[in-house]
């Protein structure tokens, strides 16, 4: 039976970043185990993606702390002891200093996100 945890994770951001995160590939599926230092608005980071929105749903628990996440039409926060779902469409707008999180995504969706993501982050961290 394979298992994940921080320990195992196969992906690890570098250290020093906002977010400390371990991932594991299930195939089709991708586990994510993060930190999240600051209070962070993704909102730019999604600039690009369908409706400027993460696309990829996500299954998951928060361990520490809370996220607040847009809709098109509201907002709601998951708090520590809360499992959630996150339909596509979403926007992290929120979320309190040190909040950990478990979430499991679709790797192929996840990985469009990602790419976006990541190029938004790259290109804010050149104009700073």
């Amino acid at each position: 039976m394979p298992t994940a945890s921080p320990t195992t994770a196969e992906r690890r951001t570098p250290e020093g970043a906002p977010v400390e995160s371990f991932e594991r590939d299930f195939g089709d599926y991708i586990v994510n185990f993060g930190t999240f230092h600051p209070d962070m608005d993704h909102t730019p980071l999604l600039k690009g993606l369908p409706d400027d929105r993460c696309q990829c749903p996500h299954w998951g628990y928060v361990v520490e702390g809370s996220f607040t996440y847009r809709f098109a039409d509201h907002e709601e926060t998951a708090k520590a002891g809360e499992a959630f779902y996150l339909p596509p469409g979403h926007v992290p707008v929120a979320n309190a200093p040190n909040s950990v999180i478990v979430q499991f995504s679709p790797t192929e969706e996840l990985r469009k996100t990602e790419k976006v993501l990541f190029a938004n982050m790259q290109a804010m961290e050149s104009k700073a």
